[in-house]
């Protein structure tokens, strides 16, 4: 299907994206396409302006910032997941960039584009909220931050206001100590996750001290397994872990949709939970 007509501008710096985004509500930021596009091709988004992001220095690159990681929101999903920075101090990103889609896309999807879609079936929100990470916004008005607990609104709907841009995200580095893992199920490479789940686990004295759990597509937006990381909390590896799991739906309203309805997603909830802290723990 043809989209339809709309303005296209190239900005050439970040404040003239800023302004140019200001000027007209009803114009988007074009970043690598990969999400943005097909709704533009099926009309589910009539854009009356697209501002092509695409070029510009302010929004790329993968930074050590000392106490955290700052990954650019042109970044993309191929260059996260080869990061020596990523890989090093935030290894939970590499891992799930890794899993996104095909190579195609990784190569041209960007990962500020993924979390400002706000898909809750997206790997990366998921990782990003259970790591506790700061979204970095932009507008003609100046900079602001925003907590990922506070970033996923609702259904593709995020806490960027009309005229923002998405500058990059800090991610907090978590130390010594810590185990990370993602697991996910989906029908192919290229689908989107039916369930996911992100896991970072520290132990000491062979006892979980804290963790940290994302849920991908078990609500409108990516959850936390609140009840898990309580119930694991002193608790050491062994047939507990597993009941401790149960709770990973707890709180949660998966959707019910052509790929699965929400009882089986409940159970893959469960079952991937369970698969994704003991790999963060280290357990065979």
């Amino acid at each position: 299907m043809i989209p339809a007509q709309f303005d296209y501008v190239r900005a050439t710096s970040l404040s003239e994206a800023c302004q140019e985004l200001a000027s007209d509500e009803d114009a988007k930021a074009l970043a690598g396409g990969q999400s943005l596009l097909p709704l533009l091709r099926l009309r589910l988004a009539y854009p009356s302006k697209l501002v092509d992001i695409g070029r510009l220095p302010e929004l790329s690159g993968v930074h050590d910032r000392g106490d955290h990681v700052f990954i650019g929101a042109m970044a993309t999903h191929d260059e996260v997941m080869r990061s020596g920075v990523v890989n090093t101090e935030c290894p939970l990103v590499a891992l799930a960039a890794a899993t996104v889609a095909d190579p195609a896309v990784r190569h041209r999807g960007t990962f500020g584009g993924s979390l400002a879609h706000s898909d809750p079936a997206g790997d990366l929100p998921a990782v990003v909220l259970a790591l506790d990470g700061v979204f970095v916004a932009r507008s003609a008005e100046g900079e602001r931050e925003i907590p990922a607990a506070e970033f996923f609104v609702d259904y593709l709907e995020s806490a960027l206001r009309p005229g923002e841009i998405l500058v990059g995200v800090r991610i907090p580095k978590l130390g010594a100590g810590w185990g990370f893992h993602y697991e996910k199920f989906h029908r192919t490479a290229q689908a989107w996750t039916i369930v996911g789940v992100a896991a970072a686990v520290r132990r000491s004295n062979g006892a979980i001290q804290e963790a940290r759990i994302g849920l991908a597509n078990m609500g409108p937006t990516p959850v936390r397994a609140r009840a898990v990381e309580t119930a694991l909390q002193g608790m050491e590896l062994g047939d507990q872990l597993k009941q401790a799991c149960q709770e990973a739906d707890a709180d949660t309203s998966p959707p019910s949709d052509l790929h699965a309805q929400p009882d089986y997603r409940r159970h893959l909830a469960r079952v991937l939970t369970h698969r994704a802290v003991r790999g963060a723990s280290g357990s065979p």
